[in-house]
């Protein structure tokens, strides 16, 4: 995992480099940011996380933060910084006993550590989906999306939705609660369905599909 999570930050780092200065300030699909937003919060958290800043980690709060700290800064600045954190988190999340990975996680003790590592690569996965899709580039589909997959399954299963098993295309099967009616299909629409980013009824759900969403 800790290779996956690492991995997905240094392409995560590659595309902010890549993306023109004057698309900083475009919109995206998550609602009020613009593509430096999203950059800077991905950024911020894991320097946060580096830093031992866990406290209201994913909180409206700590976001908002994370982004405004970063609103005067290109992409060369915002990659650079990320660069600069990766291998501290690295060595930070390496060196943890092998025992506390299936422990209760440092901010939230109802997931794992485990679980709160994998949000790092599934954060930076989605929110770099966010960033292509804002300036128009093509969709990833390697490692990341299949770690989005199982986060977004761990979720829905924690919060007791149906028994289902995911059948997706080109990925391995996934049981929710012990596996039961199936859903098939794209596994980013799955993905953005389930994160908020896609009507669910687009691939025939329903809005208890949304992982942020009380239903």
């Amino acid at each position: 995992m800790l290779q996956g999570v690492d991995d997905e930050l240094g392409m995560f780092s590659g595309l902010v480099r890549s993306i023109d200065a004057r698309d900083l300030e475009a919109p995206t699909r998550c609602s009020g940011w613009t593509v430096r937003d999203v950059a800077a919060h991905v950024v911020g958290t894991v320097v946060d996380v580096t830093a031992g800043r866990l406290e209201g980690q994913g909180t409206p709060v700590v976001t908002e933060r994370q982004a405004s700290e970063r609103r005067s800064r290109g992409t060369d600045e915002l990659a650079d910084e990320l660069d600069e954190a990766r291998p501290p988190l690295t060595a930070m999340l390496g060196a943890l006993p092998s025992e506390m990975w299936a422990g209760p996680s440092l901010t939230d003790p109802t997931f794992t550590l485990g679980f709160a590592v994998e949000a790092l690569w599934y954060d930076a996965y989605v929110h770099g989906e966010d960033l292509r899709a804002a300036v128009g580039l093509s969709p990833a589909r390697g490692a990341g999306l299949w770690c989005a997959v199982n986060h977004v399954a761990g979720y829905l299963e924690q919060r007791g939705w149906q028994p289902t098993t995911l059948r997706l295309d080109g990925l391995d099967t996934v049981a929710i609660s012990g596996g039961g009616t199936e859903i098939v299909g794209d596994p980013l629409d799955f993905v953005l369905a389930a994160t908020g980013r896609l009507d669910p009824s687009m691939i025939r759900l329903d809005r208890s599909i949304n992982i942020y969403t009380d239903v």
